[in-house]
């Protein structure tokens, strides 16, 4: 049978993208000032989308007024942006940077559309030059290492964390960068100082508190309970938080601990097929009940069709309980799924040595 993947560094569930809030700032910092305050109900909304459409024309219209007005231009370049429409947002802050190119927040906007246009060079110009324009801005520090995390520059990426450091020392944002650059470039030691160092600046920090977590628990120190206990304290339906917790909870052998984190995360999310797949595992490798380990990774499966370890597993339970055929079936849908999975092909090689006999289904 293959267990969860329990390597805090590797997961692809635990391991976000490298560039783990730079799109998330795009949409916060260039959001529009009309949908700040936007109530969730439907009527709300309409008002709101309704008052963005009337500023946006009354901008195109003072844009057709004064074509070369630089901060109109910026203005509407944001505005674009926060629509995802790229191209025309590059447009307007190109032009405004034609007319002035003094202004550091115009290149800090450009380097953010060709970063979302992934002109990644272009991207690191811009914030290049938005530095050049004002050294003291710790914020364009931050974002160009974050960048350079995301390309892997580590060295790189450090050198613009310390240089904001500089500026300002209690940016709990840019220890946690550094932690995850050392952490990316296996210096876990000092990613775990970096990530500490985050979260007593800043008690809050969710994300550090992820992180501390990931490298305790993959050094098998019962600390990491403690740490996502407190991203769950700051986010208690943070399925992530959830997962990691009980994942760490089934390696201690706190079985009913990882089994109720398991649950808790289907109760907000269904489809999250990794909790069901653990629920199966559970059933299958500690429980012995190969028939209730099926219906989990029936659902795990359900949720995603191209899960090989899902039906690998459900495989090996249909083979525990003589079910041969279907068992069989599973494991060369491992097999279409990754070509190469060899323990599928040995289970398929060992079923098709067996007695006609003992490997009829049931």
């Amino acid at each position: 049978m293959i267990a969860p993947n329990n390597n805090f560094f590797t997961s692809k569930r635990l391991n976000k993208s490298l560039l783990f809030s730079f799109l998330a700032f795009l949409s916060i910092n260039y959001s529009c000032k009309t949908d700040s305050n936007r109530e969730n109900n439907s009527d709300t909304s309409t008002i709101n989308k309704a008052i963005v459409k009337s500023d946006f024309t009354l901008l195109n219209d003072k844009i057709a007024a004064d074509p070369r007005n630089p901060e109109l231009l910026y203005q509407r370049a944001q505005v674009f942006l926060q629509k995802n429409n790229t191209r025309q947002a590059f447009d307007d802050i190109r032009n405004a940077v034609s007319v002035d190119s003094s202004k550091s927040e115009y290149y800090l906007l450009m380097a953010d559309i060709c970063f979302k246009g992934l002109l990644i060079q272009k991207s690191v110009d811009a914030f290049a030059k938005a530095i050049e324009i004002d050294p003291q801005n710790a914020e364009a520090h931050l974002k160009l290492a974050e960048l350079f995390l995301y390309i892997k520059a580590y060295p790189k990426c450090i050198t613009q964390v310390n240089e904001a450091l500089k500026i300002d020392k209690n940016l709990a944002k840019g220890y946690f960068i550094k932690g995850f650059a050392y952490k990316e470039n296996g210096d876990t030691s000092k990613a775990l100082s970096s990530f500490q160092t985050s979260v007593e600046i800043n008690a809050d920090y969710f994300d550090a508190y992820i992180q501390l977590g990931n490298i305790e628990a993959a050094r098998k120190h019962p600390i990491a309970l403690q740490y996502y206990n407190n991203a769950l304290r700051l986010s208690p339906k943070s399925t992530e938080a959830l997962y990691n917790r009980g994942l760490l909870y089934q390696n201690m052998g706190e079985l009913d601990k990882a089994i109720e984190d398991y649950n808790s995360i289907l109760k907000i999310d269904n489809s999250d097929a990794s909790a069901h797949f653990n629920l199966g595992y559970i059933d299958l490798a500690f429980k012995k009940n190969s028939q209730s380990a099926i219906m989990h990774f029936t659902d795990a499966i359900r949720t995603n069709n191209q899960y090989v370890e899902a039906f690998y597993n459900r495989g090996v339970c249909y083979e525990n309980l003589g079910e041969i055929k279907s068992a069989i079936k599973d494991f060369n849908s491992a097999i279409n799924i990754v070509p190469t999975y060899k323990l599928a092909k040995d289970k398929l090689i060992r079923l098709s040595r067996m007695p006609e006999s003992s490997s009829r289904s049931k």
